[in-house]
């Protein structure tokens, strides 16, 4: 099995986690990000993550990707301990979230190996966001404040701080939902000037411990 993926994506760390969690060997490959002949290989689009089967199957759906896991190696179960419910409302949480999120990891992805160390690659990847959202990095980054408010009045970060303190993970148990949350949250206190509460910071040592995984890797300061 091989595991494709860019430090900088949270997308990717979801997958990342997942195969800590269950302890899945796997080779890990990290492109470079102009590197459009990988993925041609692969018969995909210039993305991450993308994971290819001991079959030959490739799949590069993050979410399809942990439902896949769960088939490949049932125990521990990331679905399992999941009510539709809960799911379905975490999925509605982040579909409300995904432009808030993008805006935020925008100025946060150079602190990332592959991409704030290479000067190409940042150059092309600023030129990226600012085609996207009509703002420079640096604008972006100044902006920082009033999104991480939307996203805390869409989020309240202290309320799910404080549930996450009580149930120690979102299901009780560790599942996908922790997964998803860790991976997605865990970029934007990179961002200078921005604390999540200390309950969620709990939270993501308890992930982490739970897969094996430092969410801190390829950060170029370490």
């Amino acid at each position: 099995m091989r595991f494709y993926h860019f430090w900088f994506e949270p997308v990717s760390e979801r997958v990342r986690l997942a195969l800590g969690a269950k302890r899945i060997e796997h080779e890990r490959l990290i492109p470079d990000y102009d590197d459009d002949e990988t993925f041609f290989e692969l018969g995909v689009a210039r993305q991450a993550p993308v994971l290819l089967w001991d079959d030959g199957r490739v799949e590069t759906d993050s979410q399809q990707i942990l439902r896949a896991l769960d088939s490949y190696r049932p125990d521990p179960a990331l679905f399992g301990p999941l009510q539709d419910a809960q799911w379905q409302a975490l999925q509605g949480w982040r579909l409300q979230a995904a432009g808030l999120l993008e805006r935020l990891y925008a100025p946060v992805r150079p602190a990332y190996q592959g991409l704030g160390d290479h000067a190409a690659h940042l150059a092309s990847y600023k030129a990226s966001i600012m085609a996207r959202f009509g703002a420079s990095v640096e604008e972006l980054a100044n902006d920082r404040y009033g999104t991480y408010a939307q996203l805390d009045a869409l989020t309240q970060f202290k309320d799910l701080g404080a549930f996450l303190a009580q149930h120690r993970f979102y299901a009780g148990t560790f599942s996908a939902a922790d997964v998803l949350l860790a991976a997605d949250l865990f970029s934007l206190q990179l961002l200078d000037g921005i604390t999540l509460p200390i309950d969620i910071m709990y939270y993501f040592e308890r992930v982490q411990g739970v897969c094996g995984v430092d969410l801190r890797d390829g950060l170029i300061s370490g």
